[in-house]
C-alpha cells in the first residue's frame, strides 16, 4: 500500500460512529452474538470430533464450516468491539492488512465448503447405496484441503493487489472492518483492473458454487419427490433444509456485497450486510444444525451426561 502516512497513522474505522445511540445498542448485540457464536461453533467442533457416530463426511465438513465461522468472527468482531467502545477509532495498518487477508481467505473457503456440503447431501440422498464409496475419507480430505487452499490463494492474490493501491493519505474507512471493496473505494488512482479482478474472483467463488449447489438440490428435490414414504420424504427434507437455509442466507448477503460495482454501493447498507455475514450467519450455523439435528443433540446429551457421571464418581 503506497502511502507512508497510512502505515504510520493506521486507519480510522468509522463504523456506526455517526449514529452513537445505534452504536451503543449494536455493541451489546454484537457482543452477545459473538459469545453465543464461540459457544455454538466450539460445541459443534468438539461433538463432531469426540462422538464416534458423527465421524461421517457430513459432520467432517460441518466441523470445518464451524471452524471457518469461528475464525472469521474472531478475526473481525473483537477489533470491531474495541473501536466501537472507545472514541479513538484508529486501527493499525498492520492490523487492517492481517484482517483483510484472513477474512478474505476464510470467506472464500466457506464458499467452497458449502458447495462441497451440497455435493455430500446429493450423494447421500440420490446415491445412498454408493454413498460410502463416493464419499470415501480420502476424497473428503482432498475436498477440504482444496477448499482451504483455494481460500488461501484467492486471498493472497486479491489482497496483495488491493494493498498496492495508493491511498494518498486517505485513511478513513466508513465501514465495520477492512474489506477489499472498501479499500478499493479509498484508492486515488484508476481501479478498473482491481474491480474487474474482484468481479472475476466473486464469480468463481460465489456464482459457480451457488450454481453447483442449485444443481445438486435440483437432483435432491427430484429424488425426494420419488420417495413413496411420507416419513421418508420428511426426513430427507429435514436433512437438507438446514444446509440450504445456511446457503441462502450466506450467499445472499455476500453476493450483495461483492457482485455489485464498488462505487455504487450504499455505505450504510454495506455495513449492515457485512455485519450480517460476519456476525449473524456464523451463529445461525450451530443453531440450525443443533436445534434441528437429532444426531448432534443426542451426541451432546451423551457427552454432557458422561461428564456429569464422571464428576459424581469423583
Amino acid at each position: 500500500m503506497k502511502a507512508s502516512n497510512n502505515s504510520q497513522e493506521g486507519f480510522i474505522l468509522l463504523g456506526f460512529s455517526d449514529k452513537p445511540q445505534l452504536e451503543t445498542i449494536l455493541f451489546g448485540v454484537i457482543l452477545v452474538f459473538y459469545i453465543l457464536n464461540l459457544v455454538g461453533n466450539i460445541t459443534i467442533i468438539l461433538v463432531s470430533c469426540l462422538d464416534f457416530k458423527l465421524h461421517t463426511p457430513m459432520y467432517f465438513f460441518l466441523a470445518n464450516l464451524s471452524f471457518v465461522d469461528l475464525s472469521l468472527t474472531t478475526c473481525i468482531v473483537p477489533q470491531l468491539l474495541v473501536t466501537m467502545g472507545k472514541k479513538d477509532k484508529t486501527m493499525s495498518f498492520s492490523g487492517c492488512v492481517v484482517q483483510l487477508y484472513v477474512s478474505m481467505g476464510l470467506g472464500s473457503t466457506e464458499c467452497i465448503i458449502l458447495a462441497v456440503m451440497a455435493y455430500d447431501r446429493y450423494a447421500a440422498v440420490c446415491r445412498p447405496l454408493h454413498y460410502v464409496v463416493i464419499m470415501h475419507p480420502q476424497l473428503c480430505l482432498w475436498l477440504a484441503v482444496t477448499a482451504w487452499l483455494s481460500g488461501l490463494v484467492t486471498s493472497l492474490i486479491q489482497c496483495s493487489l488491493t494493498i498496492q493501491l495508493p491511498m494518498c493519505g486517505h485513511n478513513q474507512l466508513d465501514h465495520i472492518c477492512c474489506e477489499v471493496p472498501v479499500l478499493i473505494r479509498l484508492a486515488c488512482v484508476d481501479t478498473t483492473f482491481n474491480e474487474a479482478e474482484l468481479f472475476v474472483a466473486s464469480v468463481l467463488f460465489l456464482v459457480v458454487p451457488v450454481s453447483l449447489i442449485l444443481v445438486s438440490y435440483g437432483y435432491i428435490a427430484h429424488a425426494i419427490l420419488r420417495i413413496k414414504s411420507t416419513s421418508g420424504r420428511h426426513k430427507a427434507f429435514g436433512t437438507c433444509s438446514s444446509h440450504l437455509m445456511v446457503v441462502i442466507i450466506f450467499y445472499g448477503t455476500i453476493i450483495f456485497m461483492y457482485l455489485q460495482p464498488v462505487k455504487s454501493q450504499s455505505k450504510d447498507q454495506g455495513k449492515f450486510v457485512s455485519l450480517f455475514y460476519t456476525v449473524v450467519t456464523p451463529l445461525l450455523n450451530p443453531v440450525i444444525y443443533t436445534l434441528r439435528n437429532k444426531d448432534v443433540k443426542g451426541a451432546l446429551k451423551k457427552l454432557l451426561l458422561g461428564k456429569i457421571l464422571a464428576s459424581e464418581k469423583l
